[in-house]
């Protein structure tokens, strides 16, 4: 592979000047079995590049255990991109932000309460040092130095927004270093933050969505040499629960990225294919508000959530015609999709009195946090004892994030982070019932410093103004449904609980999984995890990969957290519903 050279006047690439066309493309947001096809995508459209972020929580779930492979397999994700003739920019972290479940750092950072994110405390800088060399060892054969695709790695990620530490910086560039990347590094900011995240001798690139010209005019009044270049051109957004599905006029971006490329500037669109925060890796932002990230990340982009070209793909391919060679090929079709279909879901098992098929309960003086109970995703159960019957008062320092609240099983009420609530008043019918709260972690902050933010029930917990002698904490993280007692449906379950359905398939194909009438939850077919839903949108569908199907039979699973639709049914449609727009 060619080798990147930052001149005084540009890029070279092995002495011709270069202009990086790149777009954003994670692959940890699409399914691995439909890498190769985004990328050609990519190549089509007249992209030299492609950039991707590195999941630290997902790639370490824990300090002992690395993971490399299937979704996660990044390598072969770096072969498939140089196969199509593409370079790659590698932004592994630490910190990624990218709307995703803590900014990309691992949950297990914080079981340690004093702990400084993003910072030179000892034991974060520790942790990265084992981080990098963990994931660059594996990757040092795709560095552009040894003929791979890797062109330039980033150093953390929009640091000026967070801090002002030029010295942690520095410890990033030199670990990165010392564990063999010797391509160019560069770091990423907005304009306004530029000289707090940028670092001396190092490429400084700036992240916008508008005002090209300007906001380069201000790259260029920072450092008088060297290429311009936009790390991230936002040519969309992504959306949160509660708000309207965000667009941008196409016509309308082309004309911004047209301004940008005739000033001669490298570009990386964020994002070129958003793809989906499966499972439930959406992160959140807390501006004061908690507000959850949906699970899809469409983002409004070129290729829309199913890899479907948009009008902006057609749009942007127009205008980077006019400064680089675009392949002589037709527009990429749209992909199959199922014929419509309606499924009854036809058994089902209560959450709760089955609740200790997901993990043992600990048992402790108070509500222990999810970090501490060594747990990344999901949802705990805490339980105590009732020791009276009549009103009662519970009330809780800190939710994180949404907790419903049951007494003997029986729901009572629910908490919620997002509208500050922290106590609720109920009846006890009985000495001795159980309080049960069940927590769910709508996805940890991703932005400022929000990003300490565990998970549970925190700070001090009250009943009736005193605190209960006793709790039991129960992590329920739901990496299997394996053991989930399924039975035919006789009476609706009150509470949540699991619904089945099996269907067949004669030919895969992508689809969307609607979810009229249901309130509250998440999803899975054949045992893969589609996301969360929420009747309050803007998302009302979630997108069903066709990998993730198989010829005959196939499994869904709904786990919802209120009441199941009257009718038990869910609608596999052809197209997807992310609600009504903003622009």
């Amino acid at each position: 592979m060619p080798l990147l050279q930052i001149e005084e006047g540009g890029f070279t690439l092995d002495g011709a000047p270069f202009r990086l066309l790149s777009g954003g493309l994670h692959y940890f947001r699409v399914h691995p079995d439909q890498w190769a096809d985004r990328l050609r995508k990519a190549r089509l459209m007249g992209l030299n590049t492609v950039e991707t972020y590195v999941p630290w929580n997902l790639h370490q779930p824990r300090p002992d255990r690395f993971v490399l492979d299937g979704g996660l397999d990044l390598p072969r994700f770096l072969e498939l991109a140089a196969a199509e003739g593409l370079y790659v920019l590698l932004r592994p972290g630490p910190y990624i932000c990218a709307e995703w479940e803590g900014g990309g750092l691992p949950s297990w950072l914080l079981a340690e309460p004093d702990l400084r994110l993003r910072s030179r405390d000892p034991r974060f800088l520790a942790a990265v040092d084992d981080y990098i060399e963990r994931l660059i060892t594996p990757l040092r054969s795709y560095l552009a130095t040894r003929g791979g695709p890797v062109l330039a790695v980033q150093v953390e990620n929009e640091y000026g927004a967070y801090g002002d530490d030029t010295a942690y910086l520095e410890d990033l560039a030199a670990l990165l270093r010392r564990h063999g990347v010797d391509v160019p590094l560069f770091t990423c900011d907005q304009p306004a933050d530029l000289e707090r995240g940028a670092l001396p001798g190092i490429l400084a690139t700036a992240n916008f969505g508008s005002r090209s010209a300007r906001h380069l005019a201000e790259l260029r009044a920072a450092r008088p040499d060297g290429p311009l270049m936009t790390s991230e051109f936002w040519i969309g957004w992504f959306d949160r629960w509660g708000a309207r599905h965000t667009v941008r006029d196409p016509d309308e971006a082309a004309r911004e990225l047209d301004e940008l490329l005739a000033t001669g500037a490298s570009v990386n669109f964020y994002m070129f294919h958003g793809g989906t925060n499966f499972g439930f890796t959406n992160g959140a932002n807390d501006k004061h508000t908690y507000r959850p990230t949906v699970t899809s990340y469409d983002y409004d982009a070129p290729l829309d959530e199913a890899g479907d070209p948009t009008a902006k793909y057609a749009a942007f391919r127009d205008v980077i015609a006019k400064y680089a060679p675009v392949p002589d090929a037709p527009l990429p079709s749209p992909g199959p999709k199922l014929a419509p279909r309606t499924v009854e879901l036809t058994e089902s098992a209560s959450l709760l009195p089955h609740a200790a098929r997901f993990g043992p309960a600990v048992e402790a003086r108070r509500p222990l946090t999810m970090e501490e109970l060594e747990q990344d995703f999901g949802f705990v159960l805490y339980e105590t004892q009732l020791p009276r019957t009549g009103p009662a008062l519970l009330e809780v320092e800190q939710v994180r994030d949404r907790a419903q609240v049951f007494v003997d099983g029986q729901p009572v009420g629910v908490m919620e982070r997002e509208n500050h609530e922290h106590a609720l008043a109920f009846t006890v019918p009985r000495a001795g019932a159980t309080l049960a709260v069940l927590v769910e972690n709508q996805g940890r902050v991703n932005y400022g410093e929000g990003i300490h933010d565990r998970k549970g029930l925190l700070g001090r917990i009250l009943l009736d103004g005193a605190e209960p002698a006793a709790w039991t904490s129960r992590p329920l993280p739901l990496t299997t449904l394996d053991d989930v007692p399924f039975a035919p449906v006789v009476r609706t379950p009150v509470g949540p609980a699991f619904h089945r359905a099996v269907f067949d398939v004669a030919d895969p194909a992508d689809t969307f999984l609607h979810l009229d009438g249901w309130t509250k939850g998440n999803a899975w077919v054949n045992g893969f995890p589609l996301g969360r839903y929420w009747s309050r949108g803007p998302q009302r569908s979630l997108y069903v990969p066709a990998p993730v199907l198989r010829g005959g039979a196939n499994e869904l699973v709904v786990l919802e957290l209120h009441a199941a639709h009257r009718a038990r049914t869910v609608h596999l449609r052809a197209t997807a519903d992310l609600g009504p727009t903003e622009e």
